[in-house]
């Protein structure tokens, strides 16, 4: 199921349903049976309330077993979020790194002739395209400073344990670029994906990366920010 579809599902539950019902334990267990093929259920019903006891090898473990219907998708990303990334990409730079890349179909979108690619997961998924690829997690990242012209990270950063540590690692190794997608997605404890951040409106996005010049526009149900990461309030 694409993600323009879930979107659309996901929009006519949190919007329409009565949060009494949206967010009702017994409601939302056959959704999440469903979407977690029948295992351990109860570790992705808790996961809002467990995972910040996690220790990184816990949360590396989770994303490396967890078994769902979002993962054997194609991407996370809506059709129309891509060409919107894909007209704006800085044309001056060569190199690009995807944190969180996956299993590369967005590494796969990109001209190849043009860019210099590479990929970072805290697992190797890559199966649309062939390039460079690094282990890593976003929080501590295995790159220099300014290591690539352009850093892109979709579908992650509502993941992650540490926003503003994983901010800091996507300001740091970038150069020229940073391009970020995050659903834009209201708060539910019963969510069916794994998320702990939430974004419904711009603002804690944009205040979490802190930057002067930036443009944040909500695509088909999901914030695109793109900022220039030598553009700190300090700068």
């Amino acid at each position: 199921m694409n993600r323009t579809i879930t979107n659309a599902i996901r929009f006519v539950m949190d919007e329409f349903l009565p949060p009494v019902i949206r967010d009702n334990r017994i409601f939302m267990y056959p959704f999440f049976y469903l979407a977690f093929k029948g295992k351990n259920i109860k570790r992705a019903m808790n996961l809002k309330s467990e995972i910040w006891d996690y220790t990184e090898e816990d949360y590396i473990k989770l994303y490396q077993e967890q078994e769902s219907i979002s993962r054997s998708r194609v991407t996370d990303l809506n059709e129309k979020s891509i060409k919107f990334m894909l007209e704006r990409l800085d044309p001056g730079s060569k190199t690009i790194l995807d944190v969180g890349c996956g299993n590369g179909y967005w590494l796969s979108r990109l001209d190849q002739s043009k860019y210099d690619i590479a990929g970072c997961d805290i697992k190797s998924n890559i199966r649309y395209t062939d390039c460079k690829f690094y282990e890593g997690h976003l929080e501590h990242l295995p790159f220099e400073d300014n290591a690539f012209d352009i850093v892109t990270c979709h579908h992650t950063l509502e993941h992650v344990i540490h926003p503003q540590k994983a901010v800091a690692e996507l300001k740091r190794v970038a150069k020229n670029q940073i391009v970020v997608v995050v659903p834009k997605q209201r708060y539910f404890y019963y969510t069916l994906d794994e998320h702990v951040n939430f974004f419904p409106i711009s603002g804690p996005l944009v205040k979490l990366f802190d930057l002067k010049e930036y443009s944040c526009d909500n695509v088909w149900g999901d914030w695109v920010f793109i900022g220039n990461p030598s553009s700190g309030q300090d700068a």
